[in-house]
């Protein structure tokens, strides 16, 4: 008997601009009207009621606003399109008359919606999927750590730490619930940065499981994934389950998805590869061409993505007892006899292939007593039940039993006739025939059994030698990494120090040179400015002053001024060397007051960090060369100052006589 939803809401739009919807409820076969409701207000009705299902004649109602809407439903309320999946829909009033409603106006929102409700209720229209049974979960810091020192760099290893930390706790929760995922991390000082589970299950089992974190150091984050487009799932088995073939699944998971599908004869079925394929296409595209018995994969442990698609078909999972080596993959193609587009395929198809050849020799031994039985054309559905567990003998029965039903059906219409003693007969020698059969099954059964558990228990004492050794390997090999890992720090600290080490030796070396030049005499210290600014003199002052004669060093003195140049005109400094020319109007001032500027390659200042010297000889040469230069200039434009001035009074003078001479002729004329 079909249990009743609690409560169902019907839906139906009244206008679009704005948009406005009719709702009507179900609840336990009582119709209420609701009223109108805005999209706003509708979502948040449902969030506060969390119906069981919200029904409408056609999805397309909802527009563009349909993503919103289903992003919005609480988690356990299914959207149900009752009139079909796209394609196939029916109208309201068919559907309604086909299960005994009684349908009203239907231009009536009310009664559209009225009609999605009762109709959702007895179980007809299909559930709207809008994601995949997968769901991201982001761990990653809370808040940003900022710019700091000392304690902003501990702030940050604590919150890298604890980031770390919940990425274990969600692991080892998945892991205790057998929720298979991938996980994805970026190491960050000595801890983790952010973590990322891709995991293969819907958001409604990890509830209670796994909860969103926000506002603190560490947040978490959980996000369904969407599918690339809607899906229709029936809300009650309306679709005949066809019969399908069954078959071995190969998967290579990653950014680029490889299958690979044989039949349990060993022939090719299937083979594709496709980039960023989603899980639910996976699915669809295993269900197109078969029902899996098997699906395996080429690593071992198994990928969570294969482990889900293993679980979702409740098929077998195949996992090589360590990962198979590309030349081995290689090998089982050539077995094969084809060539394949990519490596994904190649993966796949090897992993199946490698499935198969492992259950090959019992699949010879069920067709070898299928002919001996008359049943070879029932070979693929006793495999399939041999893989899934059942004994040879119990597998033949069940498929014997599949094709009792027709014989069923004949024998009732010839009871109705009336008794035949001969059918009965046919039936116990029949019958007889099986019993001594499976009898014989049976012994061979338990031969087969004694063999296997003598293998089983020498495999296992290999096994446990096995792992003993490949422990004591993975602990040599660790200690290893770790130790070259100490080693490549030390070896880069080393190198480190010994730069530094360089060159602070070679600025020793320059300071003790400098230093005995100083203390001979033969020396003169600069005092230097980095810049040749207001402020840069101001800290000059107030360190070491600056006194009538000092001889200033500036690194960059480009943007100076007049006005500067003037105070150290003023502050009676005997002469200014810079690494780079002095501007034009420093130049100029310096000049006028006969105060010597200079770069430093012209002197070879010595430079170390803040100490600067020139040698007394070189400097002394050079202050007296270029005053002795000015001089000459100074003089040379005196001079020529003092000949224009000459040549101007002999022609002022010349104008003088000649006017004179005018105005004695107009007198004695």
């Amino acid at each position: 008997m079909r249990v009743r939803p609690i409560l169902i809401l019907g839906i139906d739009v009244i206008s679009e601009n704005p948009k406005k919807f009719a709702v009507v409820s179900w609840f336990n076969g009582r119709l209420e009207r609701k009223g109108e409701f805005t999209l706003y207000r509708l979502i948040r009705f449902i969030q506060s009621k969390r119906p069981e299902m919200v029904a409408v004649d056609s999805v397309t109602e909802l527009g563009e606003d349909l993503r919103k809407f289903l992003r919005a439903l609480p988690s356990g309320t299914k959207l149900v399109q009752v009139t079909g999946r796209p394609g196939e829909q029916r109208s309201l009033q068919s559907l309604a008359k086909e299960h005994g409603i009684r349908a009203g106006d239907r231009f009536d929102p009310y009664e559209e919606a009225r009609l999605s409700a009762l109709l959702a209720s007895r179980g007809v229209g299909y559930e709207v999927l809008a994601f995949e049974d997968e769901v991201i979960i982001k761990v990653t810091r809370g808040r940003s750590h900022g710019k700091g020192g000392w304690s902003q760099d501990r702030y940050r290893k604590r919150v890298h730490n604890l980031v770390r930390d919940k990425v274990r706790e969600i692991e080892e929760r998945l892991r205790r619930a057998d929720i298979p995922f991938d996980l994805e991390t970026e190491e960050r000082d000595y801890g983790l940065a952010r973590g990322e589970f891709r995991v293969y299950a819907a958001r409604e089992e990890l509830a209670g499981l796994i909860r969103p974190a926000r506002g603190g150091d560490v947040e978490v984050r959980i996000q369904p994934v969407e599918r690339a487009e809607l899906g229709f799932a029936p809300l009650k088995g309306e679709e005949a389950i066809r019969e399908r073939r069954s078959i071995i699944v190969g998967i290579d998971p990653g950014i680029t998805v490889g299958i690979a599908a044989i039949d349990l004869n060993g022939r090719i079925v299937a083979l594709h590869s496709q980039r960023n394929m989603p899980i639910g296409e996976v699915f669809r595209f295993i269900s197109d061409v078969g029902h899996p018995v098997i699906v395996a994969t080429d690593v071992s442990p198994a990928p969570g993505f294969v482990e889900k698609i293993a679980r979702s078909f409740k098929a077998n999972l195949f996992v090589p007892r360590e990962s198979l080596r590309v030349q081995d993959k290689n090998e089982l193609l050539r077995d094969l006899g084809i060539t394949v587009e990519d490596d994904h395929q190649r993966d796949a198809l090897a992993a199946a292939y490698k499935a198969y050849l492992r259950l090959k020799p019992k699949l010879e031994h069920v067709d070898a007593r299928l002919r001996e039985a008359g049943l070879i054309k029932k070979s693929d559905e006793v495999k399939a039940l041999v893989i899934q567990g059942y004994n040879l003998g119990e597998a033949m029965q069940k498929v014997a039993l599949r094709e009792r039903p027709r014989a069923e059906e004949k024998t009732e219409e010839t009871r109705r006739q009336g008794p035949d003693v001969e059918q009965y007969l046919r039936r116990i020698r029949e019958l007889e025939r099986r019993i001594e059969f499976l009898e014989r099954e049976n012994q061979e059964l338990k031969g087969i059994i004694r063999e296997q558990r003598k293998t089983i228990g020498r495999l296992e004492r290999k096994l446990v030698d096995y792992d003993e050794e490949i422990r004591r390997k993975v602990l040599r090999e660790r200690e290893l990494e770790a130790k070259v890992k100490r080693i490549e720090m030390l070896e880069k600290q080393l190198r480190e120090a010994k730069s530094v080490i360089e060159r602070l030796s070679r600025d020793l070396v320059q300071v003790k040179r400098m230093n005995v030049v100083e203390i001979r005499g033969s020396a003169v210290p600069l005092k230097v400015m980095e810049v040749l600014s207001w402020r840069e003199l101001e800290r000059i002052e107030r360190e070491v002053g600056i006194r009538r004669g000092d001889i200033l060093f500036v690194v960059n003195p480009a943007g100076a001024g007049k006005a500067i140049a003037e105070e150290l005109v003023e502050k009676g400094v005997r002469a200014l060397i810079t690494e780079k020319p002095v501007p034009e109007p420093v130049a100029e001032v310096l000049r006028e007051a006969h105060v010597p500027f200079f770069t430093s390659e012209e002197l070879d200042v010595k430079r170390v960090d803040e100490f600067a010297v020139v040698e007394r000889e070189t400097l002394e040469r050079a202050i007296y060369e270029l005053l002795e230069k000015w001089r000459l200039e100074d003089e040379e434009r005196e001079v020529e100052r003092m000949l224009r001035l000459v040549e101007e009074y002999r022609l002022e003078r010349k104008k003088e006589l000649k006017r004179k001479a005018e105005e004695e002729g107009h007198r004695k004329v």
